[in-house]
């Protein structure tokens, strides 16, 4: 894991770049949320409790992803009691930081903006990428013997491989995902492609948006769900339940480009298969919020000083 310090909180940091029209943006800001319970631990009140809002699964492949070494890790650094509040989407993280249920969580980029915007959170760190990038390309994939491929890679600029996207059947990560929905519905409204359906400041035009332009059979999956995710996505895309998948420009080499041909997805075809159109914009990687009413400087300094000394050990 790779953390950024940004040197104290700065909202442009959520900014992203995209098409979207300003009515479909008021509509985003509207929440749709639940608030999940609480686990914690037994130890002593002596010391300050620090509290992480974490999508929690039942088993980890790879350690280094458990949530726990994470916490673990801070409450050695910190001095501090640390525990995990188990939530189930990125509504649910909002509303844990909104009424101090947790203190710090880490958040898809859009949602990390749309707490920005509505309940005034702020970000303390962003996850880096290993090229030193705080960002994320959004690509569109297909599959090579596709008419979007074919248009994409044939050196006509009279072919649109996005005009050829209306009907198909979509794959997204999930619900008000960035790379996943955001990104490509900004960009497919925004240059005319697609339409609003519905009122524009009601959240759910957008599913509607995107079942009138795509297949009514398009892959909006749940937290869990076999499709859910950029592996999701891309599996969609891979076992031919899905035309396209919206997903992040490393996506394809993360899960069926490894060098080790024995790590990647079962479900994975062979990697000249999969096709990446042209981005459409760019997202902040997840960043690590908080509430600046609820969590006072002091500690957000020293959080940010663990997650430095955390990066400077890997």
């Amino acid at each position: 894991m790779y953390i950024l310090f940004l040197g104290g909180p700065k909202t442009e940091s959520l900014y992203m770049q995209t098409n979207i029209k300003k009515p479909l943006l008021l509509a985003f800001l509207i929440m749709i949320a639940s608030v999940a319970g609480c686990i914690g631990n037994d130890d002593t009140d002596e010391k300050e409790t620090l509290t992480i809002a974490f999508n929690l699964k039942d088993d980890y492949t790879n350690v280094d992803e458990n949530p726990q070494r994470f916490a673990d890790y801070l409450a050695d650094t910190l001095d501090m009691n640390v525990e995990l509040y188990p939530i189930d989407s990125e509504g649910a993280t909002l509303q844990a930081l909104r009424f101090g249920n947790a203190d710090i969580a880490f958040m898809d980029g859009a949602a990390a903006w749309i707490g920005w915007q509505q309940y005034g959170l702020d970000a303390l760190a962003a996850d880096q990428k290993s090229d030193g990038r705080t960002y994320y390309d959004a690509h569109a994939v297909v599959l090579k013997d596709s008419e979007m491929a074919i248009a994409s890679l044939d050196s006509d600029d009279s072919t649109d491989p996005f005009s050829l996207l209306a009907g198909k059947t979509s794959c997204h990560t999930g619900w008000l995902k960035s790379a996943g929905m955001l990104l490509p519905m900004g960009h497919l409204i925004g240059n005319g492609y697609a339409n609003v359906i519905g009122d524009s400041d009601d959240i759910e035009s957008v599913r509607s948006t995107i079942l009138n332009f795509f297949s009514e059979d398009s892959s909006i999956p749940d937290s869990g769900t076999p499709y859910y995710s950029y592996s999701g996505a891309l599996r969609c895309l891979s076992e031919g339940a899905g035309d396209v998948a919206f997903v992040k420009d490393s996506t394809v080499a993360s899960y069926c480009e490894n060098t080790d041909a024995q790590e990647n997805e079962d479900w994975c075809l062979d990697e000249e298969e999969y096709v990446l159109l042209p981005s459409y914009g760019s997202a902040p990687s997840h960043p690590v919020m908080y509430n600046p009413e609820l969590l006072d400087s002091e500690k957000v300094t020293l959080i940010q000083d663990a997650l430095v000394a955390m990066k400077d050990s890997t």
